[in-house]
Formats: C-alpha cells, sequence, structure tokens
C-alpha cells in the first residue's frame, strides 16, 4: 500500500477520512518491526487525514502484544483508528466535538 497515492486519490475526491478495510492491508503491516504501520499512520497525520481501518483484527492483536499496544494508542486519539464496524466509525465520530471534524 502506498500512504500517499491513497492520500491523493482522497484528495481528489475532497475526502480527509478514508476508511480501510483490514484485510487489504498486507502481514507487514501488522508486524510492527517492518515499521510499515507506522510510516503508514505518519503519513495520514503529516498530510492532515484521518482513517479507520476496519475489521477484525483480534487475531493478530492476541498474537503480538507491541501490534495491541500500537491499536490501543491509534484508539485512544483521532487521526487513526481500529474499529469492527463502519457502524463504529460512525459513532466514533459522532463523539468528538465539532471543531475536531474534518470530513
Amino acid at each position: 500500500m502506498d500512504a500517499v497515492n491513497l492520500i491523493s486519490a482522497a484528495a481528489a475526491h475532497g475526502a480527509h477520512f478514508l476508511i480501510l478495510p483490514a484485510e487489504w492491508l498486507g502481514d507487514e503491516f501488522f508486524r510492527l518491526s517492518t515499521r510499515v504501520a507506522g510510516e503508514i499512520v505518519q503519513k495520514f497525520v503529516t498530510y492532515g487525514y484521518r482513517a479507520a481501518i476496519v475489521g477484525d483484527i483480534s487475531h493478530r492483536v492476541a498474537e503480538s502484544s507491541s501490534l495491541r499496544d500500537f491499536v490501543y494508542e491509534c484508539n485512544q486519539g483521532s487521526n487513526c483508528w481500529f474499529v469492527s464496524s463502519v457502524a463504529e466509525v460512525a459513532d466514533r465520530l459522532g463523539r468528538l466535538p465539532c471543531e475536531r471534524i474534518k470530513l
């Protein structure tokens, strides 16, 4: 996955929030030692985009305490979330103060 190309495509459509199915992301993304996840999330932040990675990653989190911690930290902020459903994305967006929502 090339984050910059994804961000460019989103910009072309006027989007500022990306919803990515977890199955689109390869094993390298979820293996934190590759640094792929951190680099992608950092690009979202750098370019002012927010993202939600949607899907069941419970088996991956159960296998890696580092990934569990990464997911936890991401979910505490408002730039990148790991959630199980699109409905959860909508719920989280609804709880943000209006001035922090830029879709």
